[in-house]
């Protein structure tokens, strides 16, 4: 694991959230805040966008020495309201991301979770691990878009190197 991996992830991360966003909020408020049923972790986009935006924010606090057991993201009534907190956290993750030396990624991270239970672990999987949280809600969100209004773009690694190289 490197910094530079883990920063390109960390672009893809973004990337990938902003794109499904974008479609999302394209469908309108009330399509975002439907209830498409309990089989997924939150029943609306609505909600999962505001969890995916938690999940980064107290990852991000947890990281840098703040306890917090209380996950944000569920304050926020519409996609629109969410989309400028989300754009401050994506800035402060990055300036954490670039200000991290080599030897960070093995410093060991203390914190409680939200039921209370202590973990510790080092920064690298912690840093894999939100990236690869987001993937599993992305997944939902791509199927809920799908049930909602038809399939999502793309969000795949793939995808993102071509479009960031600008190739078709």
């Amino acid at each position: 694991m490197s910094l530079e991996m883990i920063r390109g992830l960390y672009d893809y991360h973004r990337w990938a959230n902003r794109r499904l966003f974008e479609v999302a909020t394209t469908l309108g408020e009330d399509l975002a805040s439907r209830d498409v049923g309990k089989q997924f972790s939150y029943s609306t986009l609505r909600q999962m966008f505001g969890h995916l935006y938690g999940a980064d924010r107290i990852w991000l606090l947890r990281w840098t020495g703040v306890s917090s057991t209380t996950i944000p993201g569920a304050e926020f009534a519409t996609l629109a309201s969410l989309r400028a907190p989300w754009d401050d956290l994506e800035r402060e993750q990055r300036g954490f991301l670039e200000g991290l030396a080599p030897g960070d990624l093995d410093r060991v991270i203390e914190c409680r979770n939200a039921e209370g239970r202590a973990l510790k672990a080092p920064l690298g999987p912690l840093l894999q691990h939100v990236a690869n949280h987001a993937t599993h809600h992305r997944s939902e969100i791509a199927t809920m878009m799908t049930m909602i209004n038809g399939s999502p773009p793309d969000t795949g690694i793939a995808t993102y190197l071509l479009t960031k190289a600008g190739q078709p």
